[in-house]
């Protein structure tokens, strides 16, 4: 996918940089004599929801803390909301969200309070351009967390907790959002409601919202676009269907005629069913379409690294960054 379409069109550079919620520029991290980054380039339009996918160790907790601004880096250039992380004042934290994979902290607190109390941190960072942020009750509206109003944190359940979790990072209305593995002890009423919340938070409050996760549905489910980091460089980025047509290759069709099985494969299996439809009519049956899935394209970019076959983007036809 060709990021640089995602920018406004007007040529004006400073414009263009104004609608980007992250951006790196050769982004590096050295730990000793171990490069865990290796050049990063990112960019990452507001409003837009990215799914940051890799196997462990390709640097995508470093990427992310240094967004952050919790690490420093060993060179490059970020920008988040416009500011270099390292040098983010109580003002530009005020509009960053973050939601951790675990905490342990104010389990005697009420649900309730908790959330009164930490809103009322944001509200001095309040302006005419930028909200307020949400009150206690609409906030746990939002999350489903009503009927938990006065429960202490730590009686939660853990689906309940991540609840927890997720309120506490939107309090204040962020820009951006960061989510680490969101739904993990959600069951799946839970995880559809947090689907639904993560794109209202997108679409209505224009919420930019960089997520990591091992669940490559849910990814494919909630992302925009997807950024599969390895070997501390970016390897893949893109749709998931962009993605699928350049890596998993084409889609396979099964199906009989006559009660005689046959498989296809096809680029476009829209119109290959409609030629089946056209040449056989009511001969065909047992019709099953089967497109790569983000897990079949995940593996498949896994596989061509750890093989050595993959060491930058440009050895992977048709992957672009």
């Amino acid at each position: 996918m060709a990021v640089a379409a995602s920018r406004t069109a007007t040529g004006n550079e400073g414009a263009a940089a104004a609608e980007l919620a992250i951006e790196t520029v050769g982004l590096r991290m050295r730990y000793g004599a171990k490069d865990v980054l290796r050049g990063v380039d990112l960019q990452v339009p507001r409003g837009q929801v990215i799914a940051l996918l890799g196997p462990n160790g390709a640097g995508k907790t470093t990427t992310i803390e240094i967004l952050e601004g919790f690490r420093g880096r060993s060179a490059g250039e970020v920008r988040v909301l416009g500011v270099d992380p390292a040098d983010g004042d109580e003002y530009w934290r005020a509009r960053v969200g973050i939601v951790l994979q675990s905490w342990r902290d104010h389990g005697t607190w009420r649900v309730r309070d908790l959330l009164h109390q930490l809103g009322r941190y944001y509200t001095p960072f309040s302006t005419p351009e930028r909200s307020k942020p949400y009150g206690a009750d609409e906030l746990m509206e939002l999350v489903g967390l009503t009927a938990q109003a006065t429960a202490r944190a730590g009686s939660l359940s853990g689906g309940q907790r991540r609840r927890l979790d997720v309120a506490i990072g939107i309090v204040g209305k962020p820009d951006l959002l960061f989510l680490d593995e969101p739904t993990v002890g959600f069951d799946p009423q839970a995880r559809q409601e947090f689907h639904e919340l993560v794109h209202r938070l997108a679409n209505l409050e224009e919420t930019t919202i960089l997520l990591t996760t091992h669940d490559l549905e849910e990814a494919e489910k909630l992302s925009d676009r997807i950024v599969i980091l390895a070997g501390g460089k970016i390897m893949a980025d893109g749709t998931a269907a962009e993605l699928g047509r350049q890596v998993a290759g084409q889609a396979e069709i099964k199906y009989s005629v006559a009660g005689q099985a046959q498989v296809d494969h096809a680029d476009d299996a829209t119109a290959h069913v409609r030629e089946l439809f056209a040449r056989h009519g009511d001969a065909l049956g047992d019709l099953e379409v089967h497109k790569p899935t983000l897990e079949d394209i995940y593996m498949t970019l896994v596989r061509e690294f750890e093989a050595g076959r993959w060491t930058d983007a440009s050895t992977l036809p048709g992957v672009t960054r």
